[in-house]
């Protein structure tokens, strides 16, 4: 079914997780405006920066969901030197702020500000164009109405959908864009794809419908009324934008323990049995797992499919030992059941400290995941986590018995595109290694401990400079003299004046002691050792002879 046009060829399949960073470099007046030049950077490599110029932040300021520090405004005597100085460190707090938060940083006006080029594309546009061919061929469908920004991906789209002799029946259709990691072929994901309504497990939520082309993917499932268990977090309804939803709640409160107890376990075994089947999932986080009853059932298997990369990337591209698809799910459960636990994510990773939890068990697990020594070891696997004391007592009463039967000759091909996807991470992880190594040494270097150590070197140098004899290759080089291997060498002797004649063949032969005398002498001055001083007799050959 040709409901999609192919990709222009050439086309870049940007990693929208890939953190975006802003630095206002400098501001200039503009007859009656101030313009501000920033420089844009996509992930650690300088070289894929760009330069913007801004002097209206309004679209910016739209972002209302959170307490942000907005930079200071003035009607009269705005074009003061000292005012754009204040304004510019203001929007640049600002800047920093949205660029670093997990949620903000992802969303379309934060990128579309710093990125116009990469996303000036309406996707909403594009999506209602492909789902309205796709309902020229299967005209049983209607949209009831655009689901608006439920989402967190810029390049995904949901409608809510009925089935005109159903009209009570609510469906979600998705739309999603292929993303950087899609390395099926045409031809498998499409079959791939397809194959995922055949899929039958109590832990996975149903899909209705599902097909793809060469550049991208539509989905139906059932709408549920009570959302996700983000939604169930959060106290969220499931209609309202991501934004809106989860990034400002007004009551922060985790789970019960025994609903911590029988979700995590749910999303484990749902997990091991993807993972038995060699089926690369990669996505989980709270807003895809629906909740049906009690029960959690798995949402998106088919992101994986598509290429898209994962909600919690830029965190686990940090850590090097999480290099495969099931150590990336383990360390996204642990997000998730630090989620449930205390009803907002980790304000880092890793976590250095828990806060009270309603179980030493629940803490245990996460500590397993999250800690600084869990991320430098490496994830447990999910069957180690189901032995642990938190999960190990819970009784699962679903007696639904799981079916999805995967050809060996799609088997091979899913096998392989789940090796392509790891070691894209390895070479991003192995980057951003080398960029915090340099940073590293660059910070070391730059600090003032280092500077104070280079300015006590090079006055040494500087000082042994001034009194190191000045030798050529054909100057004799003075004999080492006990105890004084740690001082600067003896100073030169006199220089011989102007009308000297050329010294006679015995001089060169006596000026080693001479030399080796003044070392001594030297040394024991500057060893503040008076009482060991000797006598010395010096012989002058400074006066010019006349023979």
């Amino acid at each position: 079914m040709a409901f999609m046009e192919k990709p222009p060829p050439g086309k870049v399949l940007l990693d929208d997780t890939v953190p975006l960073t802003a630095q206002i470099e400098a501001s200039q007046n503009l007859h009656s405006h101030t313009e501000y030049i920033i420089r844009v950077q996509r992930g650690v490599s300088t070289e894929n920066s760009w330069q913007s110029r801004v002097s209206n932040f309004s679209s910016l300021f739209k972002i209302s969901t959170l307490s942000l520090p907005l930079p200071p405004k003035k009607l009269i005597g705005n074009m003061e030197r000292e005012f754009i100085a204040e304004r510019q460190k203001g929007l640049q707090a600002y800047l920093d702020v949205i660029t670093t938060h997990h949620i903000l940083s992802n969303c379309e006006l934060v990128k579309k500000f710093l990125d116009p080029n990469s996303y000036s594309v309406n996707y909403t546009e594009i999506a209602l164009q492909h789902v309205s061919m796709f309902f020229r061929s299967e005209p049983k469908w209607e949209v009831v109405e655009p689901l608006k920004d439920i989402g967190w991906r810029i390049r995904k789209k949901y409608f809510l959908m009925k089935i005109k002799n159903q009209p009570k029946e609510r469906l979600v259709l998705s739309w999603a864009d292929l993303g950087p990691d899609k390395y099926l072929s045409d031809r498998d994901l499409q079959y791939a794809v397809k194959l995922l309504s055949s899929c039958s497990h109590p832990y996975i939520y149903k899909i209705t419908f599902a097909t793809a082309n060469e550049s991208s993917a539509l989905v139906i499932r059932p709408f549920s009324e009570k959302g996700t268990l983000k939604d169930l977090i959060y106290k969220a309804k499931p209609k309202d934008p991501f934004l809106k939803k989860y990034c400002n709640p007004k009551k922060i409160q985790g789970l019960e323990l025994q609903q911590i107890k029988t979700y995590g376990r749910q999303i484990l075994e749902v997990l091991k049995f993807l993972h038995e089947k060699g089926f690369p999932y990669g996505h989980l986080h709270a807003a895809n797992v629906m909740l049906d009853g009690d029960t959690c059932k798995l949402l998106d298997l088919e992101n994986s499919l598509l290429g898209l990369p994962s909600f919690y990337r830029s965190y686990f591209a940090q850590f090097r030992k999480i290099n495969t698809l099931e150590g990336v799910d383990v360390h996204c459960f642990g997000h998730l059941l630090y989620e449930m636990t205390y009803g907002r994510p980790p304000d880092t990773i890793p976590v250095e400290s828990f806060p009270p939890a309603p179980s030493v068990f629940v803490v245990s697990v996460l500590e397993s995941i999250l800690t600084c020594e869990a991320l430098k070891n490496g994830m447990p696997t999910v069957s180690r986590l189901l032995q642990m004391p938190l999960f190990s007592d819970v009784l699962l009463t679903n007696s639904e018995k799981p079916q999805f039967k995967i050809p060996t000759k799609l088997k091979e091909a899913l096998k392989i595109s789940k090796e392509c996807i790891e070691k894209r991470l390895t070479e991003e992880q192995k980057l951003i290694h080398q960029h915090r190594r340099l940073t590293r040494a660059q910070s070391h270097h730059g600090s003032e401990e280092e500077k104070k150590k280079r300015k006590i070197l090079a006055r040494k140098v500087t000082g042994s400079g001034a009194s190191s004899p000045l030798t050529s290759p054909s100057s004799p080089t003075p004999p080492s003299t006990a105890g004084a291997s740690s001082i600067p060498p003896a100073p030169p002797p006199p220089p011989l004046p102007p009308a000297a004649p050329p010294p006679s063949t015995e001089v060169p032969t006596a000026r080693p002691d001479v030399s080796a005398s003044r070392g001594a002498l030297l040394s024991s001055i500057q060893n503040f050792q008076k009482g060991t001083l000797k006598k010395t007799q010096t012989c002058d050959y400074s006066a010019p002879r006349i023979s």
